[in-house]
């Protein structure tokens, strides 16, 4: 029995007295927190930008392309016509 009352007087001297943690030292937090914003752009702004330069390319090819298409739509030349005429030439002397 004086075992187990020695036991339990010692939890509770140990429970009373408390231990005060050590504090940060001055200005700790701070430095993390400026450090932390050093660092640089986080991940989700690089990825807006690397959307936004994708986005600028599509639209620079588009932009090409269409110039192409409709300067082709406007275009004199009749090819059809010269891919015939070149048909005809081969057919013609390959019959002969």
């Amino acid at each position: 029995m004086n075992n187990r009352d020695e036991m339990l007087n010692r939890l509770f001297r140990a429970a009373a007295s408390h231990d005060t943690s050590p504090e940060m030292p001055f200005g700790f937090d701070s430095r993390v927190i400026a450090l932390a914003r050093e660092r640089g752009q986080n991940s989700s702004a690089i990825i807006a930008l690397l959307a936004r330069r994708a986005a600028v390319l599509a639209i620079a090819i588009i932009v090409i392309s269409a110039a192409g298409v409709y300067r082709l739509s406007n275009s004199t030349n009749d090819l059809q016509s010269e891919y015939t005429m070149a048909d005809n030439a081969i057919e013609s002397n390959l019959g002969e």
